[in-house]
């Protein structure tokens, strides 16, 4: 029987893979409401066994649209420690309680956001955090564990490197070349799982139209706001993101 059957999967596989789109063209760390909300009508590891290959097809769009822009320091910092988080969460996947993973994940977005919202309120220039490299790795497990389980890597990376003030295409391109690498290197566990077989790559072969052109969309607009902007609407969906983790926790 095929995935994308119903139309109300597809309608939640749509309205899902516009807002990863979304995600991979700019705006950070909304793209972990894919997974939950396709969960809505699809077991949970389904879900998130459709959208591994979109992401991997959104991570092409993205990279090469901000090749240019993104911080190798960064990179370098949080890849081995998200690659050791990916090992940890697919090992230890049957002892994980992921309601309980989700809420901490969520107080810690929602409270994270509401801070630099604060500190930053009308307009002030908060200067730029510059924590070592080495407390990058220990966010980048944490990028690799809730990426492992629920696409839901975006907050841990947010949280280390929004500080940084970075330019928003560099913020913007850091985050698409460190999630393409992470994104495949999640590929042997869900091969090995078998969550990623005909049924699957089948239905994601079909979004894969949809993923591309909400990708292209939200790479064009993001090239038009200004950074300041650009961080407070990622504060603020870090805040709408980590009630939601929070709900999902709870619930």
């Amino acid at each position: 029987m095929e995935i994308l059957s119903n139309p109300a999967t597809i309608a939640l596989a749509c309205l899902a893979v516009i807002i990863v789109g979304m995600a991979k063209g700019g705006f950070s760390g909304i793209g972990a409401l894919g997974t939950p909300l396709l969960a809505l009508a699809l077991p949970p590891v389904v879900a998130a066994a459709v959208l591994l290959p979109v992401l991997l097809v959104q991570d092409v769009v993205s990279v090469w649209s901000f090749r240019k822009s993104w911080d190798r320091w960064i990179v370098a910092w949080m890849l081995p420690g998200a690659a050791l988080g990916i090992a940890l969460a697919a090992g230890f996947s049957a002892v994980v309680d992921e309601k309980q993973l989700l809420l901490l994940l969520g107080l810690i977005t929602v409270s994270f956001g509401l801070y630099r919202l604060w500190i930053e309120r009308g307009g002030r220039i908060v200067a730029a955090t510059n924590s070592p490299g080495w407390v990058g790795s220990l966010f980048g497990i944490g990028v690799g564990v809730t990426s492992q389980i629920a696409h839901a890597g975006g907050p841990p990376f947010q949280i280390w490197v929004a500080p940084r003030r970075l330019p928003h295409e560099t913020y913007v391109g850091t985050n698409s070349v460190l999630f393409a690498i992470i994104n495949w290197l999640k590929v042997p566990s869900y091969l090995a799982l078998g969550s990623l077989n005909r049924e699957t790559l089948t239905a994601a072969a079909m979004l894969f139209p949809l993923a591309i052109v909400s990708t292209l969309i939200a790479v064009r607009v993001i090239r038009r706001l200004d950074t300041a902007r650009f961080y407070t609407i990622i504060y603020w969906l870090m805040v709408l993101l980590g009630s939601k983790l929070i709900w999902d926790g709870i619930v």
